[in-house]
């Protein structure tokens, strides 16, 4: 009588060759898998750039004209424009904070360029204190350091070189003129922040040069706004 069936080489073959299916299979999700995830973080690291640009341009443009108490050791307080403008520093106060957006109180900004993760680089940083008069501005005069700690909001990383500098309007025709640091007791009609990536990348969104204007221009000794 006779008997059908598979021979023992032939479900070999057929083993064999299901294995080989199932690995090109896989090996074309996985492919298809770090293709979508390289995808989304180039998406995250766009956004994130985006959001540092927009922050940074609302930030600015929440400026407010105040004035500061600085106390000096034998001398009573004296009473200046609170506005810091360095080639690596700046404070103002700001309607506009990273804790609150524009629903919370002013407060007292401090942007800082700081080394990056084991030497390499520069990122800039900034931290925010509640303002409450000339007294809380005080305790930030030109002179005293801004201090780095946990409360420190990483804006920029992994920067080759991160600069402010600061436009002073100029009498026409004269061109406007951009200052590393701000010695005038009004305020710059705009600043600019050069943000220079460690390693470029084509494929990448990178921060760049932000100028962004300063709404308020005038006399902080002559018009203040005091929010109390």
């Amino acid at each position: 009588m006779n008997r059908r069936g598979i021979t023992l080489m032939e479900l070999l073959v057929s083993v064999s060759l299901l294995s080989l299916l199932s690995v090109g299979i896989l090996f074309a999700f996985r492919i298809g898998l770090n293709a979508m995830q390289k995808t989304n973080n180039r998406l995250m690291s766009n956004r994130r750039v985006l959001g540092v640009e927009r922050i940074l341009e609302q930030q600015i443009a929440g400026f407010v004209p105040t004035k500061a108490d600085c106390v000096t050791p034998n001398s009573p307080p004296q009473q200046v424009p609170f506005f810091q403008g360095e080639v690596q520093t700046m404070r103002f106060v700001s309607t506009y904070s990273l804790q609150e957006a524009t629903r919370g109180y002013p407060r007292i900004l401090e942007f800082q360029v700081i080394p990056g993760e084991e030497g390499r680089g520069v990122r800039l940083i900034v931290n925010e204190h509640l303002y409450s008069g000339p007294l809380s501005t005080g305790r930030f005069c030109v002179g005293v350091p801004v201090r780095i700690g946990a409360d420190s909001f990483v804006l920029a990383d992994k920067l080759a070189e991160c600069r402010f500098a600061f436009r002073e309007e100029q009498e026409l025709p004269q061109q406007p003129v951009w200052r590393v640091k701000w010695t005038k007791d009004f305020t710059p009609s705009a600043v600019r922040i050069d943000m220079i990536p460690l390693e470029p990348d084509p494929a990448k969104l990178h921060v760049s040069s932000i100028v962004a204007p300063f709404r308020v221009d005038r006399y902080p000794m002559m018009i203040y706004v005091d929010w109390q």
